[in-house]
């Protein structure tokens, strides 16, 4: 349902565009919160089609099209933000390895601890280079935030296992 709630608001977002050029945004956007490759988002936009949430405006070369979301579309995108009560992750590899840290030596598990450090590390900095407009900065500042208590997760997880 998510993939398909993504597509709604980015056609809400910039309009009509095909599903090229919603890969090519999804990568440089919603794929910092959402990951979805050209082989998912594809047959998306035909099922969206078919629900009617989104047209075929134009037809081009190679079969090329162009999807604009329609009121249907925009109602289950509204209806969806205003009633979808979101989980949070129930998987996250990081936790499942926090959880296991006293299975470790104590220079493993620090070995561990930096590893995960160097990964929130690198997103804060992916994060930080990025310049959202309008669209995406309140998701920005979220994962800004995760990457930041992450990495103080980190420094008091190793300093609890004594690394000086």
């Amino acid at each position: 349902m998510s993939l398909r709630i993504a597509l709604l608001g980015l056609l809400s977002t910039v309009g009509p565009a095909s599903g090229y050029g919603l890969a090519k945004t999804f990568d440089g956007s919603l794929n910092h919160v959402w990951q979805a490759g050209h082989t998912q988002i594809y047959p998306e936009l035909v099922k969206m089609a078919a629900d009617g949430l989104v047209t075929v405006e134009a037809e081009g070369a190679r079969g090329r099209k162009i999807y604009a979301i329609t009121p249907e579309g925009e109602r289950e995108l509204r209806t969806w933000m205003e009633e979808h009560h979101p989980v949070l992750p129930a998987r996250s590899e990081i936790a499942l390895q926090a959880f296991l840290l006293h299975l470790m030596e104590r220079d493993q598990a620090i070995a561990v601890v930096e590893r995960i450090r160097a990964r929130y590390q690198a997103q804060l900095e992916k994060l930080e280079a990025l310049r959202p407009g309008r669209f995406g900065r309140h998701a920005h500042a979220l994962g800004l935030a995760l990457a930041r208590a992450g990495l103080q997760w980190a420094d008091d997880t190793l300093t609890d296992l004594g690394k000086t």
